[in-house]
């Protein structure tokens, strides 16, 4: 509708061909807008406030963007379109990531591309773009390679020459980037691919699938996690609801219950897990307990208030291999269990787990216990959730206020 008006910038990102011409055709929609009649065909209203994000969005009008296309994917989940759904999910997707907001931006294009796979392959190539775009602005230079890669194969298989252009432009700015970072090389240079490779070592040598394993596997893990742990900011530590540390029932409840909603509704797939983003009631648990204090008096880091949060569910049967986070979720790492649902007998239920050199440290958590660690420098995974079991948490980053730990150097290279 508004296509010939729209262009790309240097970043890649949508802007207009002309700024006059695209804000008074956005007026010409607004005013179809306001014209339509009570019986209209809510698709008409749908594509409508669809494209005046979309354009509002290039003109750099963030709010009114995100207010129309919140409003057209509404639309499109109302009336069954699930197709929109996720076209219109990809735009609003670009709309928080074009404000600056990161984490939400990621939550829809999670559940954009989950979706594409599952039910709408024909729109897999544009999610995967969108979706490429938002981690490489996010620094994930590798996982953008990897998505886009994956789109360009498939718009090569569609045929679309000006498809395939857009996706090897986005493609050729990744590997620019990479090879200015240097992407081969471990340490704050890189910290991105420092640690995914970390995790591709570590998961190609032990598993948090099998614990009956972890004795076998440990004499080949002890020297490198050795090098880890040397660097940790914060060592794991278990913080349970009933000896250390007492959080409010009410507060918990609100947060399992709009966990539950935003996962039903926003949650997407990641690393074998539901995650969603964090709403009002994570905010105001964060308001009304003073969560850096709780860090700061269990491991002797001084942190700032948490900067980030994400809600993480897991289902009968899935598990979280052994990773390492990168180091933008922080420093510190709160995991809050909300709600852990155990089947009545169970021999063993699910646990958090962490790898040093002397062992496997595993936490049981109950609704209220926690456990705080340094994430991107201490392997961590989650075992699997028999039969019957369920489990809600929430993640929160902190960062030092001291900038020392921040910067770290000499991290211990990729073990071979």
């Amino acid at each position: 509708m508004l296509d010939h008006l729209i262009t790309h910038d240097d970043s890649l990102r949508m802007v207009p061909t002309d700024r006059n011409e695209l804000t008074a055709a956005v007026g010409q929609l607004h005013e179809e807008l306001r014209s339509l009649s009570e019986g209209t065909d809510p698709a008409r209203t749908r594509v409508l406030t669809r494209w005046i994000g979309i354009a509002q969005m290039c003109l750099g009008n963030h709010d009114e963007a995100r207010t129309f296309l919140r409003q057209s994917l509404d639309i499109a989940a109302t009336i069954g379109n699930s197709r929109a759904v996720v076209a219109t999910g990809l735009n609003l997707g670009d709309a928080h990531r074009y404000a600056g907001d990161a984490q939400s931006a990621d939550a829809l294009y999670r559940s954009a591309l989950n979706t594409a796979r599952g039910q709408h392959p024909e729109l897999l190539d544009y999610a995967l773009q969108h979706t490429g775009k938002h981690l490489m602005e996010r620094g994930d230079l590798a996982g953008a390679q990897g998505h886009l890669q994956e789109a360009l194969r498939l718009r090569i298989a569609k045929g679309d020459t000006e498809l395939v252009e857009s996706t090897q432009a986005a493609l050729d700015r990744v590997e620019l980037l990479i090879s200015q970072t240097g992407a081969a090389a471990a340490g704050p240079a890189a910290p991105g691919q420092w640690s995914r490779q970390w995790t591709a070592w570590l998961q190609s040598r032990t598993t948090a699938r099998t614990s009956s394993q972890w004795a076998l596997d440990l004499p080949a893990l002890r020297n490198a996690v050795a090098g880890l742990t040397t660097h940790q900011r914060v060592h794991p530590r278990h913080l349970s609801h009933q000896r250390d540390q007492s959080f409010p029932s009410v507060l918990l409840a609100a947060m399992a219950e709009e966990a539950e909603k935003a996962v039903a509704a926003n949650g997407y797939l990641h690393n074998g897990k539901w995650n969603a983003a964090v709403g009002d009631a994570a905010n105001h648990f964060a308001e009304q307990v003073d969560l850096a204090t709780v860090v700061a008096r269990s491991t002797g880091l001084d942190v700032e208030p948490p900067h980030t949060g994400v809600y993480i569910a897991y289902e009968e049967g899935q598990h979280l291999d052994f990773h390492l986070d990168e180091f933008g979720f922080g420093e510190a790492n709160l995991l809050l269990c909300l709600k852990h649902d155990r089947p009545t007998g169970a021999s063993r239920v699910s646990t958090t787990v962490f790898i040093n050199a002397d062992g496997y440290l595993e936490c049981e958590l109950a609704a209220g216990d926690c456990v705080v660690f340094d994430g991107a420098l201490t392997p961590h995974g989650r075992t699997p959730l028999s039969a019957g079991e369920a489990i809600t948490l929430i993640s929160f980053g902190f960062r030092a206020r001291d900038e020392a730990p921040r910067t770290l150097t000499g991290l211990p290279p990729i073990p071979v």
